[in-house]
């Protein structure tokens, strides 16, 4: 006979629910609400993410009649609701339906009656929102005096935006919707948005200078949803190692600025760890930033009792990694702003939270059971009981011993095990005679259930156990779960630090992802001020400098009052597009902190980057391809100023030869006559040679006439793609033609033609007969004619016409 004991588990014990997702489920659904409020000229708006379940508020701003500063907000922030009041102002119900035309980017809109927006419903749905890191205990009182503190209550139109928002996201239940209805949508942090300083860029210069592009994922498991970065700005310069960064580093891409302030306290890192001899502590500190993990999303959970044993992980290693960053900063110079804001900033609460999860969760236990588990030492309590939970398996062998010594001689062997939530039970084998319900009864023993081929009951000794042992299992998960729930609080009353950590390190690693490219590409720091001017010495295409293994430099330069219009021509394929992306692109990398490709730059920073390089066609605008880019011309004349960088690209050619010259030169004699504080920095690539040639533009210091070299090797055209002064007499068409593959002689009749109409000749058709050739049949059909005697009864006139005019051809003179 056998005898056997242990414990065994076989249903879960009481304690939170473990409802955590992985980073990348939670954020394949994230939601933005934006609640708007328009009046006399004013803009109050702001705006609640879901992916880190913060409240972001504008202060109220003023706008225009067509909305601009909202545009740009809208085009920044994409959200996916547009949460505003039935009751509009004429400017914003003509945004509305500007909005709901665009094909690319349609919002849900929520239309709330205007009493939603009142000044003081706003304020009691405010004051009874739902904020995890206040404490329960504090009085009405003084939620409103933090709350004052956070937002401006002065900003009427922003604080009636928030009241309507907070009444959406209480309906939608955001983030809460499986919760129980007495949980309200939280909120874990307020932030200031602005766009002060902003520099204006629409979407169309976006796409043109390849600032971002977004491409399918090649993975089959991600063509529905996923996508990837292309070929762009963005993708070469983002070296991010945290997703905050990453996040971050787009957040600049859209919104590159003009304040010097900013621009240099990012130059300072960029330059420091751009230095060979730094390149050690830029590797450790991107060690460290890799396991920067998503705390709002924990911080969530934690405000929820949801929090999983991943999340304590994260929560760990991104406290411990910003305590090694913070000291590892501590040794560089604390003259640079952030390295002192991060020595400083990162308080000695990261320290305490970091030693508290360390002495207090067994991770390596919590691992293998899935579960929250306490380290020893930590509580006596707990300790006492897994000490018996340990001891049990030799004492159940030893109960199990004495059951079986008065069981039923046929049974071989039993087994004493414990099953949370139900207790300790015999456990025998199944019989072949126990074959029905009524064999399973046994005398002094009350049969359970049938599991596995053993049978289950409950003895004297087993209550026994029950009444002495109770519920260990459920009892040290109650207790840890208790233990779990102040070690969270604590943490929740020290989440300020945990955000000045996202923050600061996000902005790290985005500088330290800067110097990382500008190190690998060869960038220069450029010189940045309030002027006019930008002067680039032999700058090259960022993203042609990653493609190519071969790359002609060029320089630009553009004063105060010389060369601030610049008219390039050139043959087609030598350049030209590529020169204008290549300076806007250098300006944007500017407007953003980065360093730049070329051998010197001095930028004046610009207000704005206007673009007419490429016609967004779609079916659904209900716009033909000449009037979007009239409208993108329109766009770029009357909003830019004399801080502005403008770059136009072949206008004009959608349309008439002569309708489209007449329409280029009279936009840029339209800038040409301002006043030249008022005149942009501008760039026109054309083949409309006749613009020069005729001279149909105002003679002026400001205006700079350049071209791309090229020359000829016999009759092949070679590009050399260096910049100089001139004008190019040809577009070298035919040549170009030749390199595409067209066929020869379609080539050399093209020419024939081009030189023709060029001389004002007159151009045979080559499908018929040429003039010559119809002149003197026509001459000789006169001639024998006059010599027919018309007297002469045998000629049949008719006869004689159709012979003559009728060849035996049967085509017609």
């Amino acid at each position: 006979m056998a005898f056997q004991g242990g414990v065994r588990e076989t249903g879960a014990g009481r304690g939170p629910p473990q409802l955590g997702l992985t980073e990348e489920e939670e954020e394949q659904s994230p939601e933005v609400l934006l609640s708007v409020v328009v009046q006399h000229g004013q803009v109050g708006l702001c705006f609640y993410d879901s992916r880190d379940f913060t409240l972001h508020h504008m202060a109220d701003t003023p706008d225009g009649h067509d909305l601009h500063l909202l545009a740009r907000v809208i085009q920044e922030v994409s959200p996916h609701v547009i949460i505003t009041s039935a009751k509009q102002e004429r400017c914003m119900a003509q945004f509305m339906q500007r909005l709901g035309s665009n094909p690319d980017y349609r919002p849900e809109v929520v239309l709330y009656p205007s009493v939603d927006f009142g000044v003081e419903v706003s304020k009691q749905r405010l004051l009874s929102a739902q904020l995890p890191f206040l404490p329960a205990s504090v009085s009405e009182r003084g939620r409103a005096s933090y709350l004052s503190s956070c937002l401006s209550f002065d900003s009427l139109l922003m604080l009636r935006s928030v009241g309507a928002l907070l009444k959406c996201l209480d309906r939608r239940r955001v983030g809460v919707e499986l919760e129980d209805s007495s949980v309200g949508v939280p909120i874990l942090q307020f932030l200031t948005y602005t766009l002060k300083d902003v520099v204006y860029i629409d979407r169309d210069t976006y796409s043109v200078l390849q600032i971002f592009k977004s491409e399918l994922h090649p993975s089959v498991y991600k063509l529905q949803s996923g996508v990837k970065e292309g070929l762009s700005l963005y993708g070469i310069l983002n070296r991010c190692k945290s997703k905050f960064g990453s996040k971050m580093l787009r957040q600049w891409f859209l919104r590159p600025s003009r304040d010097l302030a900013l621009l240099n306290r990012r130059q300072t890192v960029v330059r420091f760890f751009s230095s060979p001899r730094n390149s050690d502590t830029l590797r450790t500190l991107q060690g460290s930033l890799s396991n920067i993990r998503n705390i709002p999303n924990v911080l969530h959970r934690m405000s929820l009792c949801h929090t999983t044993v991943s999340d304590w992980q994260s929560l760990y290693k991104t406290v411990y990694s910003a305590v090694c960053i913070r000291d590892t900063l501590r040794s560089l110079p604390q003259s640079i702003q952030l390295f002192q804001e991060i020595s400083e900033g990162f308080s000695d609460d990261l320290y305490y939270i970091t030693s508290l999860i360390s002495r207090v969760v067994d991770f390596e236990s919590s691992l293998s059971e899935n579960r929250f588990t306490v380290k020893p030492n930590v509580d006596p309590a707990i300790d006492e009981k897994k000490r018996r939970m340990m001891g049990l398996s030799d004492f159940l062998t030893d109960v199990a011993r004495r059951e079986l010594e008065h069981l039923d001689a046929r049974i071989p062997s039993c087994c004493v095990i414990y099953i949370p939530l139900i207790g300790f039970l015999l456990s025998v084998p199944r019989l072949p005679s126990m074959v029905e319900k009524e064999d399973f009864m046994i005398e002094g023993l009350d049969f359970m259930f049938l599991s596995e081929e053993r049978l289950h009951y409950r003895s004297q000794r087993t209550k026994e156990l029950d009444n002495l042992l109770g519920d260990l299992h459920c009892d040290i998960r109650d207790m840890e779960t208790a233990v779990m729930t102040q070690l969270q609080s604590s943490v929740l009353e020290r989440s300020a630090c945990l955000y000045k950590v996202l923050d600061l390190t996000a902005e790290l690693d985005c500088l330290m992802a800067l110097s990382h490219a500008s190190q690998e590409y060869g960038y220069t720091s450029p010189s940045l001020a309030n002027h006019r001017r930008i002067v680039l010495a032999e700058a090259r295409h960022p993203l042609l400098q990653v493609c190519s293994p071969v790359l002609v430099s060029n320089s630009f330069q553009s004063s105060n009052t010389q060369g601030r219009v610049k008219v390039i021509t050139g043959p087609n394929s030598s350049g030209k597009s590529m020169y204008l992306k290549q300076v806007g692109l250098i300006v944007f990398m500017a407007l953003i902190g980065s360093d730049v490709p070329a051998r010197e730059a001095e930028i004046g920073l610009v207000d704005g980057i206007f673009t007419r390089m490429q016609s967004r066609e779609s079916v659904s605008v209900g716009l033909s391809t000449f009037m979007i880019d009239l409208k993108q011309m329109a766009h770029a004349l009357n909003h830019s100023t004399g801080e502005s960088l403008v770059l136009i690209d072949e206008f004009g050619k959608g349309t008439n030869t002569v309708d489209g010259l007449s329409l280029l030169a009279a936009s840029v004699s339209h800038w040409l006559k301002r006043v030249p504080a008022e005149v942009p920095h501008i760039l026109l690539a054309t083949n409309f040679h006749s613009l020069l040639q005729l001279g149909l533009l105002p003679s002026s210091s400001l205006l700079s006439l350049l071209t791309l070299e090229t020359t000829l090797d016999g009759e092949e055209l070679v590009f050399l793609y260096q910049l100089k002064e001139g004008i190019c007499c040809s577009s070298y068409a035919a040549n170009i033609a030749s390199l595409a593959g067209l066929p020869s002689s379609l080539v050399q009749r093209g020419v024939e033609v081009s030189e023709l109409y060029r001389t004002g000749k007159t151009i045979n058709r080559i499908d018929g007969p040429s003039s010559e050739d119809l002149a003197s049949s026509c001459a000789r059909v006169v001639d024998t004619f006059l010599s027919v005697d018309l007297e002469d009864s045998s000629v049949d006139l008719q006869i004689f016409m159709k012979e003559q005019l009728l060849p035996s051809g049967g085509g017609r003179l």
